[in-house]
């Protein structure tokens, strides 16, 4: 799954693959959001960890999984 973060005021996305599904992904999201920690932590698929600030936040976009095509496309 791709999740992209925007972060207010940077000219360029977090953006990483992780294997939880979206519904889990949008769960951690909320959970992150409303705990009042005032961090977002996420885990990509090779194990790194994101912190991310909570007030640094645009939006959270959450992909869908898409197979990735081979060869040329007309």
């Amino acid at each position: 799954m791709e999740i992209r973060i925007g972060i207010v005021n940077a000219p360029r996305e977090l953006s990483f693959e992780s294997s939880q599904s979206a519904e889990e992904l949008a769960a951690q999201v909320e959970a992150g959001l409303t705990s009042g920690t005032g961090v977002l932590k996420l885990t990509d698929d090779k194990g790194r960890l994101y912190v991310v600030p909570t007030a640094g936040i645009a939006y959270i976009e959450i992909g869908t999984e898409e197979s990735r095509r081979i060869g040329f496309v007309g």
